[in-house]
């Protein structure tokens, strides 16, 4: 077992996450390398898995042999691209040629399908070490793994993206990959302290992970740069998912951007949200105001009340989406194992059995009437803002967030299934700490905006003092 504490206290201002961009600059004098800085990735992850458990598999050999040829590049001057050489953990949904791909379910333990998804293949030509696969729920929904909050072992650190979250908080690589349906990026990254981000629905190739409509691949990182870096990399190289346009924006980290305006969103999250987070982020808001910012409430504004209609109902309706258009592939797997499947996962196939092609038609008639609630605001407000979480990690096993017999116990995801359901383009920022634990702050904007996300998301963290309780 290791010595690593149970408890780590978190401070937004003081917390120093492992980053990237950075390292390079000294990549090419010899003074540091990419397989040194490997290795001191490697050394984290002995000391603090034993505890976190963030990791499915690792292929050290692997991500050794490609270090050596990354620092051997950096040092000829000719890197393949600004992540040449940064070790990456993928979430074990997505596949990888050099390791299996389980999907957090027995019934994969021995899935070895020997191919890289799209975004891993843009990984790898960019010179990324692909170290690892990360821990997710079953299947990517909310029956947990193994994993443990990296600030506090008895909390969870999030799902379905757990192991990314986590990684990525416990310091044990820059940057983890994860995927988001309803709330697996956003919400592990407010718990565990880190950046990242949900970008617009379809921005990144999603390769085989096509079977749910509005699932995104998102990037976990300790900071702005290294986050925005990611993404790019993956969108120059593979594109956005079939018959989308893929993320817009520059290849460098997008410039800090003051917005004139940015408007509160409560959805159906704010209600169940903890009073002192809500405090917490109070002071967010008042220093926004402080800074020159025009902060628009629900109720100050006909075109917000009207979106916040449209979200008030956005985890029903994105628990019955995923149910219906899950539930050929979950009938097969209990058709071949009866007894493999959770509970949870078990009334996720009844619920979808139980939507008819009319229903189904009428949650896609609300999604579109949401979308464009949120077109409307594009002339109002540059973006939104609200808590990334509803308050701390829970205590691992805690229900939160549980809709009839499907049990959540990873978080309640309430806050970001609304921009999931809008296909909205979303960065956490690790700006709050409530009793000694990370909360992030979220900003959300228009779809394609990616890039104006990003900025407003450094703005704030470089323009809004830390807010801790």
């Amino acid at each position: 077992m290791t010595d690593a504490p149970m408890r780590e206290s978190y401070s937004p201002g003081s917390f120093r996450p492992l980053t990237f961009h950075d390292a390079t600059e000294v990549f090419a004098t010899g003074t540091d390398s990419p397989r040194d800085y490997l290795e001191r990735c490697l050394a984290t992850i002995v000391a603090r898995e034993p505890r976190v458990q963030a990791w499915v598999a690792l292929n050290e050999a692997g991500a050794r042999e490609a270090a050596d040829a990354s620092t051997a590049r950096w040092r000829a001057g000719m890197p393949l691209s600004p992540i040449d050489g940064m070790p990456i953990g993928i979430k074990d949904l997505i596949e990888t040629h050099d390791m299996p791909t389980r999907m957090g379910s027995p019934l994969f333990k021995d899935n070895h399908p020997k191919r890289d998804s799209a975004l891993v293949q843009a990984l790898r030509q960019a010179g990324a070490l692909v170290l690892g696969k990360t821990v997710t729920t079953e299947l990517g929904m909310s029956h947990p793994g193994p994993t443990t909050n990296p600030f506090d072992a008895s909390r969870t650190p999030g799902g379905s993206s757990s192991g990314s979250g986590a990684a990525v908080g416990a310091r044990m690589v820059p940057v983890a990959i994860g995927t988001q349906v309803v709330g697996s990026v956003i919400r592990p990254a407010s718990f565990c302290g880190n950046w990242a981000l949900k970008p617009t629905q379809g921005a990144l190739n999603r390769g085989e992970r096509q079977g749910l409509s509005h699932s995104t691949v998102g990037v976990h990182a300790g900071v702005a740069e290294d986050m925005w870096l990611v993404a790019a990399e993956i969108a120059r190289r593979a594109g956005g998912d079939p018959g989308y346009p893929g993320l817009f924006g520059p290849a460098a980290p997008p410039e800090p951007r003051k917005p004139a305006t940015l408007a509160v969103l409560h959805g159906e999250g704010w209600k169940l949200t903890d009073a002192p987070t809500k405090a917490a982020f109070a002071r967010v808001l008042e220093a926004l105001r402080a800074a020159g910012v025009a902060v628009i409430h629900p109720g100050e504004n006909p075109a917000l009340d009207a979106l916040e209609a449209a979200v008030a109902d956005s985890m029903n309706l994105s628990t019955e989406m995923c149910a219906y258009e899950m539930r050929w592939s979950v009938e097969n797997m209990i058709a071949q194992h009866p007894d493999g499947i959770s509970d949870s996962l078990r009334a996720r196939l009844v619920l979808g059995r139980s939507i008819t092609l009319d229903a189904y038609r009428d949650l896609l008639r609300r999604r579109t009437e949401a979308r464009a609630r949120l077109a409307a605001l594009s002339p109002v407000t540059d973006g939104f803002i609200a808590p990334a979480a509803l308050g701390p990690a829970p205590k691992l096993g805690t229900e939160a967030g549980t809709r009839g017999t499907i049990s959540h116990t990873t978080g309640d995801p309430s806050y970001n299934a609304m921009s999931s359901i809008l296909g909205a383009p979303v960065v956490t920022v690790p700006l709050m700490a409530v009793g000694g634990l990370p909360v992030g702050v979220q900003v959300m904007g228009q779809q394609h905006d990616d890039a104006a996300v990003a900025g407003i998301a450094r703005w704030l963290v470089a323009n809004v003092p830390p807010v801790e309780d």
